[in-house]
């Protein structure tokens, strides 16, 4: 199920948001090429791989191969071009309405495809396809510091496709509008329903905060309205000791139920990151988030009731070099009865174990 490549903090501190991006060619190599790889084992403690409820990591007692991405830069003048292609499980989840499912994990996707033209100094006009400028999780493993994803990055935008101006305000004052297609859609015949996106970003020059206000808003392909805003923050209080946090809000209403006490539906998400680095090769993450589905629209789509999910994931960072190994623990606790224990009896609580391996050039 979903995230524009942004610019990140160094190695070993806060990620940024995934909406930064620079409107500096001149910054950016005439050619430059790059790429990732990510493998992973995981072990379900209900014993079953059906208890995972978010993306990339639907297994249990497996060792998976994650996602191989090639990414190719590059910029004449004034004009410039991304292509970021993907090959794995990981890309064909992210490119769900594009790629079919596949299950030998072989699956290709155009993650990102785009040229973009330096209209001033200050406005950088892009036409194509990027990563969603909302949430603060990203579609590559080597960009997070916990290796499973956040319910609101599963849930949320993955990308968009269209016209998009990314406009630099002051030095620290920086903004996006863009028109789309409707969320995670490369290609639209079926109507012309288009989504509205727009984020402000501040970042004041000498101070390791950094914060973010991203909006999307538009109707699907069925006619329903949607309407997210988008919270992310990132202060690095040291070396050791920095902190993340995205929040985010979703409502949908849907037209053709016009009169009816159910037509309005939403949900919501809370997440903080708490990030230690004890050394410049070691360090560890807890996450810890709020998923609200009450109306059932994503998570509890089974359940007349809805609910709601509170997951902690505790990820210790080990880096030797560009690799950087990631054991994992994560607990997850449901208000219904969302996950299965391997005897099939129904249970709102899920555990799993996990060991994964980036690497990125």
């Amino acid at each position: 199920m979903k995230r524009l490549l942004t610019t990140l903090f160094a190695s070993g501190t806060l990620l940024s948001a995934t909406a930064q991006t620079s409107t500096d060619t001149t910054s950016v190599p005439a050619f430059k090429l790059s790429g990732s790889a990510d493998v992973y084992y995981k072990y379900n403690l209900n014993g079953n791989y059906t208890d995972n409820k978010t993306s990339f990591t639907n297994s249990h007692n497996s060792f998976e191969l994650g996602m191989v991405s090639l990414k190719v830069e590059h910029g004449f003048k004034k004009g410039s071009i991304v292509a970021d292609l993907g090959f794995g499980k990981r890309a064909g989840e992210f490119s769900y309405n594009d790629v079919p499912g596949s299950s030998n994990g072989l699956s290709m996707a155009i993650k990102q495809l785009y040229v973009s033209y330096q209209l001033t100094d200050k406005i950088k006009l892009s036409l194509g396809s990027y990563a969603t400028h909302v949430g603060y999780e990203l579609v590559d493993a080597y960009s997070n510091r916990n290796y499973s994803m956040s319910y609101m990055f599963s849930y949320g935008p993955f990308f968009n496709t269209g016209l998009k101006a990314d406009i630099a305000l002051s030095s620290s004052l920086s903004a996006m509008v863009g028109v789309f297609n409707p969320t995670d859609l490369k290609s639209v015949s079926q109507n012309s329903h288009k989504y509205v996106g727009a984020q402000l970003g501040f970042t004041p020059s000498g101070t390791p905060l950094k914060l973010y206000l991203n909006y999307l808003e538009g109707k699907d392909t069925s006619g329903i309205q949607n309407h997210q805003v988008d919270f992310v923050a990132t202060y690095q209080f040291s070396t050791i000791f920095g902190l993340g946090y995205n929040g985010t809000y979703s409502t949908y209403l849907n037209s053709r139920l016009k009169g009816e006490a159910d037509k309005n539906a939403k949900w919501w998400g809370s997440a903080l990151y708490v990030n230690l680095d004890f050394t410049n090769k070691f360090g560890l993450t807890l996450r810890g988030e709020y998923f609200s589905d009450k109306d059932g629209l994503k998570v509890f789509t089974t359940t007349p009731t809805g609910g709601n999910v509170v997951a902690g994931t505790l990820s210790f960072n080990y880096k030797v070099g560009n690799l950087t190994l990631i054991p994992e623990f994560r607990l997850d606790k449901s208000s219904v009865d969302l996950f299965t224990k391997s005897d099939g009896v129904p249970t709102t609580t899920t555990a799993n174990v996990l060991f994964a391996a980036t690497y990125h050039f």
